[in-house]
């Protein structure tokens, strides 16, 4: 598709942004193939993210992500969708931005809400609206700024379909190979 020494796109952004919906369907389209640390995670562990999460915390959790990072960014023509967090880590951040196109998909807090809240095992939120809340807009205070600095470009994912992200995305990516 694309014709640049990066051959990997990385997607980055908080929980509910859509980086395991719209990486599927944009893998599908390169005919790369497909990632989401999570579930790599849950596969190596035999442990859902969340049980992961309550067993052994939340530092150890992001050791088991810069790992597993580590070792899916060293592959070819993916699409790996990360953990809202990943970029938490110096090393993570280094081994995205070294390996890959990375794109940012942006998300409103209420939006946010509105996504996880169908989603129950999302281990640092809780089962209340208005503490998720809070706790959303502390996270995206802390990553938000992250996201921006290792981001090639940045999407937009409020009130837009996949098709319609998709080529936002195929668009900026042309645009952004061709200027490099």
């Amino acid at each position: 598709m694309y014709r640049h020494k990066k051959k990997n796109i990385f997607l980055i952004g908080p929980m509910g942004s859509g980086k395991s919906t719209i990486g599927l369907c944009l893998a599908k389209s390169l005919k790369y193939l497909f990632y989401d640390s999570d579930v790599e995670i849950s596969k190596k562990t035999g442990m859902s993210i969340e049980n992961l999460f309550n067993l052994e915390g939340e530092y150890n959790f992001r050791l088991h992500e810069e790992q597993m990072i580590k070792k899916l960014t060293k592959k070819k023509n993916i699409v790996l969708a990360t953990g809202g967090g990943s970029i938490i880590s110096e090393k993570s951040r280094n081994c995205l931005i070294s390996r890959g196109i990375i794109i940012y998909l942006r998300i409103t807090i209420d939006e946010q809400l509105i996504r996880t809240s169908l989603n129950t095992t999302r281990p640092l939120l809780s089962n209340n609206i208005s503490n998720n809340k809070k706790i959303l807009m502390n996270l995206s205070k802390i990553r938000d700024p992250l996201y921006h600095k290792i981001a090639d470009f940045s999407i937009d994912t409020h009130n837009k379909k996949i098709d319609v992200i998709q080529m936002d995305i195929l668009h900026n990516i042309s645009k952004f190979c061709h200027s490099n």
